[in-house]
């Protein structure tokens, strides 16, 4: 019975330590982050332009580790890296989970470019 109990409580702090971890950014606050985004994937996250990836509807996790990775340099899209330079770790949470919030317009890949 304790090792039952001891194991449920050991799950529930792993639960409670990772819920913490991925700490949401504010959509609201991301919407006025987003001015430098919008000249290539548009307001609303649904680029017009086939070659700027759609934004809108991705999981904001997705999203903040793209845009880390442009920062430390393990993605590699010089235009990237330059805006995703001066992004603080708040930004780039606060971004991410305003396009995550938007809906997609993607119905599927017809017209967009497809890499190698």
């Amino acid at each position: 019975m304790t090792r039952g109990f001891s194991l449920i409580a050991i799950g529930a702090l792993l639960a409670l330590t990772a819920t913490s971890t991925f700490a949401a950014g504010d959509p609201a606050s991301g919407k006025t982050k987003i001015a430098t985004c919008v000249a290539c994937h548009g307001n609303d996250g649904n680029s017009v332009d086939p070659q700027y990836p759609r934004l809108a509807g991705q999981y904001a996790d997705y999203l903040a580790q793209a845009l880390h990775e442009y920062k430390d340099g393990r993605r590699s899209n010089p235009i990237m890296k330059g805006f995703a330079a001066t992004l603080s770790d708040q930004d780039i949470d606060d971004i991410s989970a305003y396009f995550a919030t938007m809906p997609t317009k993607l119905q599927g890949l017809e017209n967009h470019i497809q890499g190698d």
